[in-house]
């Protein structure tokens, strides 16, 4: 197993891409129209395909409270050192911070993930507990963010903060991933044409997504000469710096071994999420810089994915 193996594991990925790319410069589908389906992939694909997932786990089999806690403990502490570096380094919009956070803490878990873990060991029920905390804790965080920033809410900060958690709170994915565990825990029974409607549409999420990505980059460009010295960063604490945040908190801090470690460290080291550039464009803010960062961390996770994944296999 090496990155070929992986490329040819992710040519469904590459394909929904370039498609996109080359519709969008051929001018066969507008750039412009990537928003629309986006919007589709963040307010219904998404959200039916973590339903019918969550709903369908087992989720006593899949948390390990100890991993979990090492692991939201790392997440922290990458979130501090990400939002001071961007302070630092001149943002001052509290959604762009929000945005670079996301970008440099959260990991595409459904579309770089899932794929990666089944090629390795045959399922990916390790990512689920990952994903909850991500879209129920990460992500809430920065769509409240998100939703306070906007021009659009009226009123003072508190009112204004209010509106911003509520709307969060009543986000599909949010509420998708919220109502998959609740029914799960009462064994509420959903009707299997109900379940096969969900995955019919949750199948879409991940080329649709993808394809929406293609076709705002081949509207815009994408010049890997021309990275920023902020991409950079960015993409080094994603791909590197996490990978050892997480290992250093979840071994030393938490006593995390074996395979769970292996794991943590694995998804650790996966890209920026797609999601980053669906909340880009659905909040309007920072859209070519998340794309990029989609993109060129994907690259970059892929060449190193060789290497982390023989130093998970040793500390596993």
């Amino acid at each position: 197993m090496g990155a070929v193996s992986a490329l040819e594991k992710l040519v469904p990925v590459v394909l929904a891409f370039g498609c996109g790319v080359v519709f969008a410069r051929r001018k066969v589908v507008p750039a412009e129209s990537s928003k629309v389906f986006a919007d589709y992939a963040f307010l219904f694909a998404v959200p039916c395909f973590l339903f019918g997932n969550i709903y369908a786990s087992d989720l006593g089999a899949l948390f390990d409270w100890r991993a979990i806690a090492g692991y939201a403990t790392a997440a922290g502490a990458a979130v501090v050192l990400t939002g001071a570096i961007a302070a630092a380094t001149g943002v001052r919009d509290p959604r762009g911070v929000a945005l670079r956070i996301m970008a440099a803490v959260q990991v595409n878990t459904a579309y770089f993930a899932v794929p990666v873990f089944i090629m390795l060991y045959g399922n990916a029920a390790p990512i689920f507990p990952v994903l909850l905390f991500q879209v129920c804790v990460l992500s809430l965080v920065v769509i409240s963010i998100m939703e306070l920033g906007r021009p659009d809410r009226p009123g003072g900060p508190a009112r204004r903060l209010g509106s911003a958690v509520t709307a969060s709170l009543l986000t599909p994915v949010v509420i998708a991933c919220n109502a998959g565990i609740l029914l799960n825990l009462l064994s509420v029974r959903v009707p299997g044409v109900v379940l096969d409607g969900f995955a019919f549409v949750g199948d879409s999420a991940s080329p649709v997504a993808l394809f929406a990505l293609g076709l705002h980059l081949g509207g815009s460009g994408l010049n890997l000469r021309g990275t920023t010295r902020e991409e950079m960063w960015i993409i080094a604490f994603k791909c590197v710096a996490l990978p050892l945040i997480t290992y250093a908190v979840c071994h030393h801090l938490f006593g995390v071994d074996g395979d769970w470690l292996g794991y943590l460290v694995l998804i650790a080291a996966m890209p920026a999420p797609q999601n980053l550039f669906i909340f880009a464009q659905r909040y309007d803010v920072g859209v070519d810089l998340s794309a990029s960062l989609v993109v060129k961390s994907s690259l970059v996770a892929l060449l190193l994915l060789p290497l982390w994944t023989q130093w998970a296999a040793q500390v596993s």
